[in-house]
């Protein structure tokens, strides 16, 4: 009998040492986890709650977070399917536009000239490179995509001599002939 007697006093300890453990280490995880939500959402401060408050607004927190996520997926929602719309309005717009569509930027002894035509509507890139070689612009990079109905031809180039310069509008208007 003894033996049980002593046997059972180490087994009260140890169920009183992790009981203890057990309970340093959920007031630990507790601290942890209101530590991740901050402060100005617990009222009053998180120092005048008890733990099961402080777990009942972290539940708040979470909701709200919640709520706030599904009203922010559909704001993404809608404003996908907005910019969807509109994005076909535009290609509509653009596709029964006049085309070709001409635009020369200078950039001090750089050019740029961005050539948008339909699929239908097209012309040969050569022809332009040579007016821009006519005009004393060296053509330095040709890029070609083609997006929807319409083909976009961007050409970077440089003015041969940049002490001359170069007239864009002269420019324009020879490719604006081109094209016609």
């Amino acid at each position: 009998m003894e033996n049980n007697t002593v046997n059972n006093v180490p087994n009260k300890l140890d169920r009183k040492t992790i009981e203890r453990n057990r309970r340093i280490h959920m007031k630990r995880l507790i601290s942890e986890l209101t530590s991740l939500v901050p402060p100005q959402h617990f009222k009053p401060s998180k120092e005048l709650l008890s733990q099961q408050d402080q777990i009942d607004q972290v539940a708040d927190y979470i909701k709200k977070l919640r709520e706030r996520l599904e009203k922010l997926k559909n704001r993404k929602k809608l404003a996908i399917s907005s910019c969807e719309r509109n994005t076909d309005v535009r290609n509509s717009a653009l596709t029964s536009s006049r085309f070709p569509v001409l635009k020369i930027r200078e950039f001090g002894s750089n050019l740029e000239v961005v050539l948008v035509s339909g699929i239908r509507k097209n012309f040969a890139i050569h022809e332009v490179i040579k007016v821009l070689e006519e005009e004393g612009v060296e053509v330095v990079s040709v890029s070609i995509s083609t997006m929807d109905q319409n083909v976009h031809h961007i050409l970077h180039a440089q003015v041969k001599v940049s002490r001359f310069g170069v007239d864009t509008s002269m420019i324009y208007d020879r490719l604006q002939k081109l094209f016609n």
